[in-house]
């Protein structure tokens, strides 16, 4: 009987020690995706910060203009 004790005690200590692990495996995981998505903003950031200055300083394009929102009655759009 004090042997399935000791088994079941160790079978404890393993999982214990396997869940604490897995924890810190998931932290290092989000810790690397957070720095994986901010090397790809700077990356992107920078490409576009070296296009603009190997275009000659010129200035951005101006952004493109939405069309204004309008209202359309109900009638025109009856078949």
């Amino acid at each position: 009987m004090t042997f399935l004790w000791l088994v079941a005690g160790a079978a404890l200590v393993v999982a214990l020690v396997g869940w604490r692990q897995a924890r810190a495996m998931a932290r290092r995981q989000q810790q690397l995706t957070q720095m994986y998505w901010e090397l790809k903003y700077q990356h992107g950031e920078l490409r576009q910060e070296l296009q603009r200055l190997s275009s000659g300083g010129a200035p951005p394009e101006p952004p493109v203009s939405r069309p204004t929102e309008q209202v359309i009655p109900l009638s025109s759009l009856r078949r």
